[in-house]
């Protein structure tokens, strides 16, 4: 499982004094870049190549409050690809130390050709490494649309 530590801090907080729904959409997007990053591709590569992750939609499910300061652990897995490759669906866990879960992100997006602005297969070491990243139980084969 891909995963790494984060902290929730001063700028991460709502009026409620725990996280803000925001800050987990950002948590999980750098987790991504740090994965893609990881894997031969950090934003460079995404730029010489002319392709770029984008996200059509995100759903954020909350379990438990993070708190100031609090550390966390935010995994990513594959919960849906199309068998090219261009569309995705990602899911980040938001784990607590005590180990159980505080929210749950899920991302809907794909690969856009930024001459085309249309969604392209990735290339195929990228294809490798996403299809390398643990599948959730939920997992779906994506239809491409034309």
């Amino acid at each position: 499982m891909y995963r790494k530590t984060f902290f929730a801090g001063w700028g991460d907080m709502d009026f409620n004094a725990h996280m803000r729904n925001t800050a987990y959409l950002d948590k999980s997007g750098d987790l991504r870049m740090f994965f893609f990053q990881e894997h031969g591709f950090p934003t460079s590569e995404f730029s010489r190549l002319r392709i770029g992750p984008v996200v059509r939609t995100d759903e954020v499910e909350y379990f438990r409050e993070i708190s100031l300061l609090e550390s966390f652990e935010v995994t990513l897995a594959l919960a849906g690809q199309s068998e090219d490759g261009s569309r995705f669906l990602l899911r980040n866990e938001f784990i607590k130390a005590d180990g159980r879960t505080a929210a749950r992100v899920t991302s809907s997006g794909g690969w856009l050709d930024l001459a085309t602005r249309k969604l392209a297969a990735p290339p195929p070491a990228l294809l490798e490494a996403m299809r390398g990243l643990p599948r959730t139980e939920d997992f779906q084969d994506l239809t491409v649309r034309s």
